[in-house]
């Protein structure tokens, strides 16, 4: 009997066309591309574990295996695809760069970041790492759906029940049809943090996620940029960039030289082409300050940059910065499957970092109860069997007369069932008992587990009939998880708490002026009619005086180097002298104020008030987008311009300038104008262009400005002016003169400047109203 010939459906080729890359887009998303929330894997990663775990029993504590065996496994039972995708999916999950907390451990070339390929996999070998195994203790468990593999004759877990929250921990990045993912890894401490936050309070939002969870942590380190408010604008909405650029140090050589040293690049940045980015812009002559860089890194990252003479690293670094990978953004875009009533099928969608952590939870609270179910099925089962023991136990003698006059198994069970009252399975596992079973020992054995057996049903059962106390339980199962497995973060958030800014709304709004004396004695009083009458100490004297509100930021600038800023509402308040600065913010030994200002966020700043019979220092700013440009002097003639971050800072601030040894900050004052006067101790001045001035990136030391041409004599301060401004040259004895900057001689920067104050000297210089350019 022939077989029918298949008839050819006739379609349009648009229509065929469609439905089948529909169906490709849908597999690609559902079963390659994409992670699921509850595991945080992708297909394939799945596989990999589950067959080393459940087929290869490659545990942690086991003895590895050649990566050929794992792949070919995976391959045959469950992954029917190529064999160097999944090698290089199990290589990935091994290497301590691409993962912040690896699954695999590999020995052998598993790769590098200078981009090395991996070994062979008939060379290399693997296991599990013990925090994968936190992935799949549960399997066991019944805790998640099984499906049919490709072919049918196996069954593989839909989702693995991990204890872990993996999509968080280690991130993902994939490409499907018409969608991506890009997942950041963080730190694990900071996620068991903000989920035993959310167990605490289930309605907490990204916002209150955030105090706990502070950001990526990525496993390369590098340095976050963002502030807090763009992190925050980040998790909410599931996708924005994260600014990351590698750190540096500044190393000090003999004979006066230095160089910077770059200790870790940003995350997925090859370091190899890195290297070769700095030397093709080196050997292009367009970064004139770095003379040569050398790759020294060993396990950990070292990029040597051999700077020339007497060259401001900051310098450098900017230039590098701007121009090289060593600098860059990672596009978060929070994309994963959502489970759904069908099991086997997730949905794909965005979600913000508090649904990320409400889905992981809530299959946390399904895992752990099914475990719990199951545990309890398993405990029930073998109570029933120890009761019924525990009866034949008790009348031994008999159980034995029954079963020796019985003719056949069948005929004691009956006889066992009748005269116990048990039924067939009770019966037929007093028949499997051994005769060292019933030595006294062996009873007290059985007995004391029966007893053990029912005390734990109990903690079950009380277990599955609370809720909370099943999320206590996640809650400890959590935070032993932190414990055993979290570290200390890797990224800096230089901004870290820097560049966070982040209002609290319940300060009240009502004004209130800054006092600071010149001994750095602080306060905060309702208003000042006469900055006269203010209350100082014997031979102190007004420094500054900002009228303004409680929720107005002082930004102070040390000697040191060092900013402060702190809002106004924690400045203390008194009639009294107030509170010395030391003992608000951590000052070093000998640090001192040297300059003030006050950030508003109102539409008009008021009127500074007069301080003996003279404007006010004009350090009432206005910036609606926190931008102030200042140049910066030291006592030994360095300087140079900054646009510092004024956002607030933790107590012990944030470095602006680096200061070197016998040298201190006497002067950071706004930019008003395209003239830099600089003065010294001895009445010398020296005016010249403010584009002479470099501005700086980084903390650093800047130019010679002014070169004092006597070792008693020092830089006392620079202005950057109008040349149709005047300014005041303040004398040693507390007296005040007004000098015009076009009376101050022009020169060029590095200058030794002329002598325009010949009596008395110079203390210091203030700004005199500046208006015009």
């Amino acid at each position: 009997m022939g077989h029918a010939e298949p008839k050819a459906i006739e379609t349009e080729l648009r229509d065929a066309a469609e439905e089948r890359y529909l169906n490709y887009a849908l597999s690609v998303i559902t079963s390659r591309a994409l992670p699921d929330v509850r595991d945080g894997l992708k297909p394939v990663q799945r596989r990999i574990l589950y067959a080393m775990f459940q087929n290869l029993h490659l545990t942690a504590g086991a003895r590895p295996r050649k990566s050929a065996a794992i792949v070919g496994d995976v391959l045959g039972k469950f992954h029917p695809h190529g064999d160097q995708a999944a090698y290089e999916a199990m290589v990935r999950m091994a290497q301590p760069f691409a993962l912040r907390y690896p699954l695999v451990q590999g020995e052998g070339n598993f790769g590098s970041l200078d981009g090395d390929s991996a070994a062979a996999m008939r060379y290399t070998e693997a296991k599990l790492t013990a925090l994968a195994e936190e992935m799949l203790a549960d399997l066991g468990a019944e805790t998640v759906a099984f499906r049919g593999n490709y072919d049918a004759t196996l069954e593989e877990p839909v989702v693995l029940p991990s204890a872990i929250p993996q999509l968080l921990m280690n991130g993902s990045t994939g490409i499907a049809v018409g969608m991506a993912t890009n997942v950041p890894p963080h730190n694990l401490r900071e996620i068991v943090a903000a989920l035993v936050a959310m167990i605490d309070e289930p309605d907490l939002d990204v916002k209150g996620l955030l105090k706990h969870l502070k950001g990526p942590d990525f496993p390369t380190g590098g340095e976050l940029l963002n502030s807090k408010r763009e992190i925050r604008e980040i998790y909410e909405t599931g996708q924005g960039p994260i600014r990351l650029r590698g750190e540096y140090t500044v190393e000090d050589l003999a004979r006066g030289k230095r160089q910077a040293v770059v200790t870790s690049i940003p995350y997925t940045i090859n370091k190899a082409q890195l290297v070769e980015e700095i030397a093709n812009e080196i050997i292009a002559r367009k970064l004139p300050q770095v003379l040569d860089v050398r790759d020294e890194s060993t396990t950990d990252v070292r990029i040597v940059l051999e700077l020339k003479p007497d060259v401001e690293p900051a310098t450098a670094m900017a230039y590098l910065y701007k121009h090289t990978s060593l600098q860059t953004a990672f596009h978060v875009n929070l994309t994963c499957l959502l489970p759904t009533p069908n099991a086997a099928v997730g949905q794909p969608a965005r979600v913000t970092l508090r649904d990320l952590c409400r889905q992981f939870l809530d299959f946390r609270m399904i895992v752990v109860t099914r475990r719990l179910e199951h545990e309890k099925r398993q405990l029930q089962a073998r109570l029933h069997i120890l009761d019924a023991l525990a009866k034949i136990y008790d009348d031994l003698d008999r159980a034995i007369r029954i079963i020796r006059k019985a003719e056949s198994r069948a005929d004691a069970a009956r006889g066992l069932m009748t005269a116990f009252k048990l039924d067939q399975i009770q019966a037929d596992a007093i028949l499997e008992i051994r005769l060292y079973q019933l030595a006294r020992l062996e009873i007290e054995k059985i007995r004391a587990e029966r007893a053990e057996k029912r005390k734990r049903l109990k903690e079950v059962e009380a277990l599955l009939a609370k809720p909370r106390e099943r999320w206590k339980l996640i809650r400890a199962e959590l935070e032993r998880l932190g414990e055993t497995y979290g570290d200390k973060r890797r990224t800096a958030l230089s901004a870290g708490e820097e560049l966070e800014y982040d209002p609290e709304a319940y300060i009240v709004h009502e004004d209130a002026t800054v006092v600071l004396s010149r001994d750095g004695w602080l306060k905060r009083v309702r208003e000042v009619k006469d900055p006269a009458s203010t209350r100082l100490r014997e031979g102190d004297a007004l420094f500054a005086l900002f009228p303004g509100t409680t929720r107005d930021r002082l930004v102070l600038f040390s000697s040191k180097g060092a900013l402060y800023v702190l809002r106004v509402g924690d400045v203390p308040a008194t009639t009294g002298y107030g509170e010395p600065v030391q003992s608000l913010l951590k000052f070093g030994d000998g640090e001192r104020v040297v300059a003030a200002r006050l950030v508003k966020e109102a539409e008009k700043a008021p009127e500074a008030a007069a301080v003996d019979g003279q404007p006010a220092l004009p350090g009432i700013i206005q910036l609606t987008d926190e931008v102030l440009s200042v140049i910066v002097a030291s006592a030994k003639g360095y300087g140079f311009r900054a646009t510092p971050d004024l956002s607030e800072t933790t107590r012990a601030g944030r470095r602006l300038a680096r200061v070197g040894e016998g040298d201190e900050i006497v002067s950071v004052e706004a930019i008003a104008g395209p003239h830099v006067v600089a003065a010294t101790a001895h009445g010398k001045m020296l005016r010249f262009k403010v584009d002479e001035v470099p501005e700086l990136a980084g903390v650093g030391r800047g130019v010679i400005l002014m070169r004092p041409d006597k070792a008693d004599d020092r830089v006392v301060g620079a202005l950057a002016l109008a040349k149709d401004a005047s300014f005041v040259a303040l004398t040693p004895d507390g007296g005040e003169r007004q000098i015009a900057v076009r009376e101050v001689p022009a020169g060029r920067r590095a200058g030794k400047g002329q002598k325009v104050v010949k009596r008395g000297g110079v203390a210091g210089l203030r700004v005199n109203g500046a208006s015009g350019v």
